[in-house]
Parts: C-alpha cells; structure tokens; sequence
C-alpha cells in the first residue's frame, strides 16, 4: 500500500476535488478491467476510447483513487478520492514512476528514437553493454529482456504503455542491472508513456515520413522526436552521469536536434565531419564490413547484418559505446557476434532449395527500398516481395511504397497488412497505382492477393533457384488486426508451411 499523496508527488497544479490524498493506494491502472480494491484509477483519454466513460466500471470494481482531466465523470461515492489534473496522460507516467520508486534514477537510460533502425540499434548497443559485461535490459518492439526473462511488449505498439515502462525499468533495477536501452517511439513520446524515464542519451537513427495519420504534419513529427532530447536536458541528473546527445550527421535534421541542450554531443555518418565516420563500405559472402574513424582512432567493422542502412546503426552503436567508455576493441567484436535480429532482414533457413527466403519489418516507402536494395546484392535472379500497408495509418505512402516495389523488385504481391477497418481491397488498390505508374503489368509483374498466406505461398511457390522472396510488414508481430479484432499471426509459421508445401 502506499499514500496517494505520495504518488502524486510530482505532478504539477493537481487539484482535490472531493476526498483528501491521505488515502493508501493498493495498485495504478488506467485499465478499468485490472482494477480491484483500493486501486488508483486514471483516465486517459486515448486514441479511440475514452478513459473517462469507464470510470463507473472502476468504481464497481473497487478503485477508491481516481486521476481524471473532466469533471463531469466524476463520481459522487463516499470514502472516494477525485483527483483532477491537466494531462493524465502524462500524471500517469509521473505515478507510475513514483509506485516503483523511481527505477530509472537507478539505471543508466538510453533512448533510441528515429523512423527507421530503433530496433537495430537499440539491440546493437544491449548486445554490447552485455558483451562487456555490463549488466543492461532492453526493450523494444519485438520484446522487453531483463536478465533471463523475456517478455512480449504487445501488438503493434514500439513503446508500451507507461505503467509496463516503470514495471520493466523497476524489475531492471532488482535483477541487478546498470542500464536500460529503450527503444523509444513517436507515439510513445507524444503520449508520455516515456515520461519519467530520465534518459542520459538519446540517439536519433533517421527522419522520414510516417505516422503522418497521427501526427497530422511532419512537423509535428519532428516534434515529437524531438521531445526526447528535450527531455534529456531536463531529466533528473544522476551523479557522475553524463547527458548525452547521438544525432546522424547525415539526417537532414541534423541541425535542428544539434540545438538540443546535452552535456555533450556526438555524431555519426558518411559525412567528413562525424565524429563516427564510415568509409570503405562492402557487402560480401553474407557480410558487412567497413573502416571507422572515430575519436579513438581507426578500426574495422565486419557485421553479420545485410545491408548497407545498417551502416548508420553500426555506428551509432558504436558512439554510445564510446559515450560509456567501453574500449573500442570490445564494441568492435561484440558486433561481430550479433548475427541476427529478429525481423530484421532475417534469412529463413531452407535445406531444400536454391532460392533465399527473408522476413523484414520494412513498413515504409523508404525502408522497402533499403531492404529491396540489400535484397538485391545477394540475388543473381529475381526478387519476389510480398507486402502490404496498414489500415488508419499513414495513406500517403502507400502508392509510394507501390513505386519503390515497382523500381526494385522483379515480382510483387500486394496484399494485407493490419487493414483494420478500412477495406483491404482499397488499400491494395492504392499501392497498385504505384505500380501502374511505373508501367508494371498487373498479372505478369504484380498482384492483388488479399489472403496474406495466400499471398506468401504464392510467392514462395514460384521463386526460382537464385531467386529471393522478401516478405515486409509484419515480422516479428503476433496478431493481424481485422476490423477491431486482433487475430493470431505468424509470418514465420505461415512461412515455414508454404515452404514444407513446395516440398511435398
């Protein structure tokens, strides 16, 4: 149990509207259905559902606390307390933070944001902090890893919510570790779910166009990641712990997020000036390899990972590596040793064939063309890439991402990707127009194939030797959203069982 007065601690211009703080507080949710006696409960206003109109359902259940933005669901119960705050959203992260006893003023907190390669990178630099013997969790969108544990993370979400984050970092702490690598999403940001989690570096990956359906504008894009690093210079400042800004010198919004207050600035790239710099890039036999100069000196990279855009995740790994003073043959070897990331231009093994077979989470116009690129440099005959595009999400990319297929690919299979409760047809249709106006051949060069499974079967069953098919989209993800239902999904499964197929 512990005092509401106490969780309330830091949150600014709250006011009591009815009861007194002085109440022993059981358990946080702001999920109505995990409430039970002397609960705290906090509505949020979310997305699609309000948490206000599930107040009643709280207090049937027993919450005696309730944090809410709008009087007029307040209830009227005696022995209940009403809290009334501005931004739940964000008093949830700040209560959340003080219940576990503020575990990331107790860790080492990296934040990785960017559009493309968080997971990268934030796998890379967790490899390396364990390959130095440096105790670290990790959370991405794929899973959160503490110790021995692994957790799933959820659906679709990059950062969970604010709750999960502070039950994570505080479970972190009491398995012994150091640091904490977070890889932190726009949505997680706009959202507070990352407040609180007092970050002492923050890495930018890269800018594109996405998310646009729910931050409206780029601009308002850019500012939401751009919150991290605002957030880092207010942070709580830990003792002998330095605030540390990582930017990508080659991201056109470079000199925006350089402006960002930080303790010290690092960057990294191709350009002359980064303070990481790459040269002697080659992709051969299965491997990554390049030269780094860096404030340390020189030294070369050989990576397992396919592609050149892993290139800039390298190097950014390797920049938060130096931040921490981990000896640049450490960090050099422990990327050696890192062959895989789930997802993440993962090679399916297959004995019986010729042909290669790749699942990669590219869900944009521009890391499609990464993948499709990389794809290339390993592929002597034709690619096959299956794909799709998100229902309620960004529209604008869809006839892109038919472009991009259409310039980089051999054979496209357009079909389902989370259409949600848009038609999947229509969104097929779009990313088809992208096709047309490259002058591809429907029927010959690209097809409509809504039954996912279906769509990768098909692709499977007709790839030649020294073809590849590219499965992008889903990757690592569980469930496939139709309409508002989550359903089971495995990409590796469906995979797997159009392989055994061509087999038989």
């Amino acid at each position: 149990m512990m005092k509401l007065a106490k969780l309330l601690q830091d949150i600014q211009n709250y006011e009591v509207v009815k009861g007194s703080p002085d109440k022993n507080i059981q358990n946080v949710h702001f999920d109505s259905r995990k409430v039970n006696e002397n609960d705290l409960f906090i509505a949020i206003k979310g997305v699609d559902e309000d948490g206000h109109a599930f107040i009643k359902n709280a207090l049937e259940d027993g919450a005696t606390g309730f944090v809410l933005e709008d009087e007029q669901f307040m209830p009227d119960n005696k022995g209940i307390t009403v809290i009334k705050v501005k931004n739940s959203r964000k008093a949830l992260a700040h209560i959340a933070a003080s219940y576990y006893d503020y575990p990331a003023r107790k860790l080492t907190v990296i934040g990785v944001t960017g559009t493309d390669g968080k997971t990268t990178t934030s796998t890379l630099i967790h490899h390396i902090l364990q390959h130095a013997n440096l105790k670290a969790g990790l959370i991405t969108s794929i899973n959160a890893i503490i110790g021995e544990h692994i957790y799933e993370t959820g659906f679709h979400t990059t950062t969970p919510d604010a709750i999960s984050i502070q039950k994570y970092l505080n479970e972190m702490v009491s398995a012994g570790c150091e640091y904490a690598v977070i890889e932190t999403s726009s949505h997680g940001l706009a959202q507070y779910r990352v407040e609180a989690c007092e970050y002492d570096v923050a890495v930018l990956t890269n800018i594109t166009s996405e998310h646009l359906d729910y931050h409206k504008s780029q601009e308002e894009y850019i500012k939401a990641k751009a919150r991290l690093f605002t957030m880092l210079a207010q942070s709580y400042k830990k003792e002998n712990i330095s605030k540390i800004s990582i930017l990508n010198k080659d991201d056109a919004n470079y000199e925006e997020f350089i402006q960002f207050l930080a303790d010290r600035h690092l960057s990294y790239g191709l350009k002359s000036s980064a303070d990481f710099r790459a040269e002697n890039i080659e992709n051969k036999q299965g491997k990554l390899s390049f030269v780094v100069h860096s404030p340390k000196g020189e030294f070369k990279i050989e990576s397992p990972l396919l592609g050149n855009y892993n290139v800039h995740n390298i190097l950014a790994a390797c920049a938060v590596a130096y931040s921490q003073h981990i000896p640049t043959n450490a960090y050099a070897e422990a990327i050696t040793t890192l062959d895989h990331i789930k997802g993440r231009m993962e090679l399916i093994p297959y004995e019986k064939g010729a042909f290669k077979v790749i699942i990669d989470f590219a869900h944009t116009a521009y890391a499609l063309e990464q993948a499709l690129k990389t794809t290339r440099t390993f592929t002597p005959n034709k690619i096959h890439v299956v794909f799709g595009s998100a229902g309620l999400r960004d529209i604008k990319k869809r006839k892109q991402m038919g472009i991009v297929a259409s310039k980089f690919a051999d054979k496209i299979y357009i079909t389902a990707e989370d259409p949600r409760t848009e038609d999947v047809n229509a969104i097929i249709d779009e990313i088809a127009q992208g096709c047309l106006e490259q002058e591809r051949d429907e029927g010959k060069d690209f097809f409509r194939i809504p039954d996912r499974k279906q769509a990768i079967e098909t692709a499977i069953m007709n790839a030649d030797d020294g073809d590849t098919v590219l499965c992008c989209g889903k990757a690592h993800e569980t469930t496939m959203c139709y309409g508002r239902n989550e359903q089971p999904w495995s990409e590796y499964e469906v995979v797997q069982k159009a392989l055994m197929k061509r087999m038989d």
